[in-house]
């Protein structure tokens, strides 16, 4: 099975609710948990050991994929990062919140 980056985007005219992201997350049996940072904080190059599934709830942020390219997301948008993808971010002019959730890796 290929795992690769996927963006799925918000596709209503209303911004989703905190609570509904946490519940589309728990529906997936994920344990979400919300993190945010000022505008302009960066992330340098990193990978990590787990599948990450992310929403933005406010703001924005931008991850670059290394190698690949700059992936903005916005208010609902989610990004499911597989483990060992190489990626840095910045936040955008807003700050962002964010609520994560880890999926283990599938042998």
């Amino acid at each position: 099975m290929e795992h690769r980056v996927t963006v799925t985007r918000w596709d209503s005219s209303q911004p989703p609710t905190e609570a509904e992201l946490l519940a589309t997350l728990a529906a997936e049996g994920l344990t979400a948990y919300r993190w945010s940072n000022d505008p302009g904080d960066r992330y340098a190059a990193h990978a990590h050991a787990y599948h990450k599934v992310l929403y933005v709830v406010e703001g924005s942020i931008t991850f670059e994929l290394h190698p690949g390219g700059p992936i903005t997301l916005y208010p609902g948008d989610r990004l499911d990062l597989p483990a060992g993808t190489v990626h840095s971010a910045i936040v955008g002019p807003e700050g962002v919140v964010c609520l994560e959730g880890h999926r283990p890796v599938s042998r």
